[in-house]
């Protein structure tokens, strides 16, 4: 599958912004099952100062200082994305659980020393007994690898509700887990706190997901969304990725933009800025599937 992705971010202040230095993580990664064709990002008004430059999980940063008053922020990023479907061999996880544990903890092969800093705590995501007590409900002792990240992500799904309005930016993964409500962002990160509380190395993928018109209705021009799913290492199998707001694995209706520990390595846009006060923002997503252009 071939995607057109369009993806605008509007601020508008009520008063002038006198300047700012912000970074955007937008460009799409290149992975075996998906390349990154092109990519491009505008900004207007246009900065004083722009550089790429790629982090250290290897995402690319677009860094840019604007240093005139604006009184908007508009930066769209375009890109042309061809993905396959993730031929990844669960069968391949069928290494039990503790001994991938083991494994990662003491081999000091370059994979896994890259997989063992996704074990510890990040800014976002802390660890405690209560989330590695979810998760042994479904990583049970010696239980194979992929059955128990796959039971684990069912789990996520069912007792978890999908509410827009339960949560924000700054909702914690105790706070989703006591109240079981939430939005992607907020299951991906829960889901990443479990694994961690028992020492399997898990990483936040943001990325967008397609969307389907309801029956007899017609797909609108920016409904496609923002999307976070989870990763998580077995050595052997690899990245494993999981979708628990969706209960499936990736594959050709996932686009993959950027990992991390957490959210705050890979927010789409962020910065600081002198003045604005007020702002309101707008974002619109729009991944269009080539073959299906008029």
């Amino acid at each position: 599958m071939i995607y057109s992705v369009s993806h605008q971010t509007t601020y508008s202040y009520r008063v002038p912004v006198l300047f700012g230095h912000h970074v955007a993580c937008l460009t799409p990664r290149s992975l075996p099952h998906h390349e990154c064709e092109w990519s491009e990002i505008e900004i207007s008004p246009s900065p004083s100062a722009r550089h790429d430059r790629i982090d250290s999980f290897g995402n690319c940063l677009t860094f840019f200082s604007m240093s005139e008053p604006h009184r908007e922020l508009i930066v769209e990023a375009r890109s042309e994305v061809n993905v396959e479907s993730n031929c990844r061999k669960w069968g391949e996880a069928s290494l039990s659980w503790n001994q991938a544990v083991s494994l990662v903890a003491s081999d000091r092969n370059r994979e896994c020393l890259d997989a063992y800093q996704y074990v510890f705590e990040s800014p976002r995501i802390r660890l405690n007994d209560a989330f590695a007590n979810y998760a042994r409900h479904s990583f049970t002792n010696g239980r194979a690898f992929g059955e128990a990240l796959l039971d684990l992500t069912s789990r996520v799904h069912r007792e978890f509700r999908f509410d827009a309005d339960a949560t924000n930016v700054r909702t914690t993964p105790e706070d989703v887990l006591r109240s079981k409500r939430g939005v992607c962002q907020d299951f991906a990160h829960l889901q990443i706190a479990c694994l961690r509380s028992i020492g399997v190395p898990a990483r936040y993928v943001s990325g967008y997901l397609r969307t389907y018109p309801p029956p007899g209705g017609t797909r609108l021009v920016g409904s496609d969304v923002s999307h976070a799913w989870v990763a998580a290492y077995c050595p052997g199998a690899g990245w494993l990725d999981v979708d628990p707001t969706n209960d499936v694995i990736p594959s050709e209706g996932h686009v993959t933009l950027a990992w991390g520990r957490d959210y705050g390595d890979v927010g789409p846009l962020r910065g600081v800025i002198m003045g604005g006060r007020e702002h309101s923002l707008r974002v619109r997503v729009h991944l269009e599937p080539q073959e299906e252009r008029s």
